[in-house]
């Protein structure tokens, strides 16, 4: 039975589901949404779903869920028939979710809700989209945005569509993700969210989006438009050769811990959806208060219908899962064999579908990298971390290599030809790709936590001085680290994120957990965007694209790859261990020619000899071509040739 709000000639189904409920209302309210018009009781089928068919209820109608049982918290039971509920399947809702300390109101304070929640809107699906095959192919270019913040800045954008997901449709916008060779957008939570608790007492506000409370309704904040406005800024995306990849949060909901607000499931049957310990405590896996079951079929149900619908309704190339062992855990642990995780990879509206793992939480065994099961890909944090030590300067030659050429320590195995890594040295979580050059300690002062929220270890350096510096000497040492970071993630076998504004050196003055910061701190200062670094970029990622994409989620083999010292002479043991060593050649077949990467992680410049061909030079992403055999890679630097006619200039 299809659960929500079903409309038909002759009025609407209204259908939900509660394993413990007594009793289930609709509660149907005027146009407004602020009062209540009337209450009707659903009935109750054999399965757990409570529904009611009521002629006359149309298109646009605003309505929620009240549901009535015992109340005992400590036993996971909150039903509270004041208390209005979020339907779990609400295609719309009619404004954004505002926390309030009277959502979580005990029964017996009798405090009505109806005028503090948005209300559900019935809604008529449009026509599925026309089926096609993802736009993205692993190997490819993840660019991570905020929608919000994304184009909250941009001067070009016109000022009523700022933020919205329909700027990202925006023909400045698209050309920017085009010359940048994106492969992909990958959108952070669009679903409808709700602040912390915490928040509204300091000024503050969710600007990410990772605490949900609809996983169907696109919050109102970011889409006006709804679902409409979704599927044509996918359908524009895709026209122009760009895939849209949804981040979505199937681990926790916006409820919390205890202290929560009622707001949907936990009001429906908080014991179902939510794990709980022997103790009747809820388990928080997620460091968010609560935990969502996902080892209840009615829970894989709400997650995979919610999945198929972006497919089918507006087209998206596939999810990004935050916390993604939530979704293969059980009272007994994870596994990558879970019901859930082999539904995805089976199912068919989704089997085709990019699936990418965050493969860390909280909980007990909470980090699986390489635990998961293709088709998924990882977040690969082993690679950031690697990347940043060593130009930070303390990191290992041979760990860096190891990341260049796919992680095989990693993912490797025999029934796994293709690396499935994702990586990335920033991410909307943590110091942007800027600041980790300009920055050795976090600064989330305006968090409003006294700079405890945050990871303290970000592997960062600054140079000499903390934050912002006129010193040009010092712009430039930076500017150059920018550069070598970026060419670094270019080079790399595997898919690569990079995340909106890290290619023009974008900031968060330090703050390593701008989640609560909706203002100038995490929106993109496109005014202020360093051109030579930009530019830098997209020469970067045409060279990719010709030479090092095609075949990037392929592992490198001793055929392929050559790894030599600046003097020519091949690599030794002994030099994988020089923890003085810092300067390294890789020399590489592709079927597009040969390709040279090289490194130079000293403070000096270096001259590397590269092997010659007949009558074939080596060129270098920025013109450069060797002389004598050699060519020089400045310090602190990474330098991407390729090996091709004298007067061919491919990219």
């Amino acid at each position: 039975m299809k659960l929500g709000a079903v409309p038909d000639k002759h009025g609407t189904r209204f259908a939900v589901w509660s394993g413990a409920a007594e009793r289930i209302w609709v509660s149907l309210f005027d146009e407004s949404g602020e009062r209540e018009v009337a209450r009707h009781a659903l009935s109750r089928g054999e399965d757990g779903v409570f529904a009611l068919h009521l002629p006359g209820v149309g298109n646009g109608a605003r309505y929620g869920f009240r549901a009535d049982g015992l109340y005992d918290p400590a036993a996971g039971l909150w039903f509270d028939p004041a208390k209005l509920l979020t339907d779990p399947y609400a295609l719309t809702i009619d404004r954004t979710y505002r926390y309030d300390p009277r959502l979580g109101a005990r029964r017996e304070e009798a405090i009505d809700t109806a005028s503090l929640l948005p209300k559900s809107i019935v809604t008529e699906l449009p026509s599925p989209c026309e089926p096609h095959p993802p736009v993205f192919k692993p190997g490819g270019l993840i660019y991570e945005l905020n929608v919000r913040g994304f184009t909250m800045q941009h001067p070009d954008v016109p000022s009523a569509k700022r933020g919205t997901i329909a700027a990202l449709a925006e023909s400045v916008v698209i050309e920017h993700l085009v010359k940048l060779g994106v492969s992909a957008v990958e959108l952070m939570p669009v679903h409808a969210w709700i602040d912390e608790r915490h928040l509204p007492p300091l000024g503050l506000s969710n600007a990410w989006g990772y605490n949900p409370v609809s996983y169907f309704a696109l919050d109102p904040r970011l889409a006006p438009g709804g679902l409409t406005e979704l599927r044509d800024t996918v359908a524009a995306l895709r026209e122009a050769g760009i895939g849209t990849i949804l981040d979505v949060v199937f681990n926790h909901t916006g409820e919390s811990d205890e202290q929560g607000p009622t707001l949907s499931l936990r009001g429906l049957d908080a014991r179902t959806y939510f794990r709980h310990g022997p103790d009747g405590r809820l388990v928080n896996d997620t460091g968010t208060g609560n935990t969502l079951a996902c080892d209840q079929p009615v829970v894989q149900q709400l997650v995979l219908d919610a999945l198929r619908h972006f497919v089918l309704y507006a087209g998206v190339d596939g999810y990004r899962f935050d916390l993604a062992p939530i979704l293969g855990r059980n009272a007994h642990g994870f596994s990558p064999k879970a019901a859930l995780l082999e539904t995805m990879r089976q199912d068919p509206v989704l089997a085709d579908r990019v699936l990418i793992a965050e493969p860390w939480d909280i909980g007990p065994e909470g980090y699986q990298l390489g635990r998961f099961a293709a088709p998924f890909l990882e977040w690969n944090d082993r690679y950031r971390d690697d990347v940043r030590r060593f130009w930070r300067g303390d990191g290992s030659l041979a760990d860096l290599a190891t990341r260049l050429s796919g992680s095989s320590d990693i993912f490797a195995r025999a029934d796994r030809p293709n690396t499935r890594t994702i990586n990335f040295i920033a991410a909307h979580d943590g110091m942007t790709l800027a600041d980790l050059t300009a920055y050795t300690h976090k600064h989330n002062a305006a968090n409003g936590e006294d700079n405890r929220d945050g990871h303290n270890d970000n592997l960062s350096w600054n140079h000499g001085v903390e934050g912002q510096s006129d010193d040009p000497a010092i712009q430039n040492v930076r500017r150059c680290d920018l550069k070598a970071l970026l060419g670094t993630l270019f080079a790399s076998i595997g898919t690569i994120m990079l995340t909106a504004g890290d290619e023009f050196g974008r900031t968060q003055r330090g703050n390593n957990n701008a989640y609560a910061q909706d203002n100038e701190i995490s929106w993109l200062d496109w005014s202020h965007a360093d051109a030579e670094l930009l530019a830098h970029a997209r020469n970067l990622t045409r060279f990719r694209r010709l030479f090092i994409e095609p075949d990037a989620a392929a592992f490198l083999n001793d055929a392929d790859a050559n790894w030599q010292r600046p003097d020519g002479e091949a690599f030794t043991e002994a030099d994988w261990h020089d923890e003085q060593n810092r300067q390294l050649a890789l020399i590489r077949r592709t079927d597009a020619g040969r390709i040279a990467i090289l490194i130079n992680g000293a403070d000096q410049p270096c001259a590397f000899a590269l092997p010659a061909h007949g009558e074939l030079v080596w060129r270098a992403v920025d013109g450069t071509k060797t002389e004598d055999g050699r060519m020089t890679c400045p310090a602190r630097s990474v330098v991407l040739a390729a090996q091709i006619g004298a007067s061919e200039t491919p990219y």
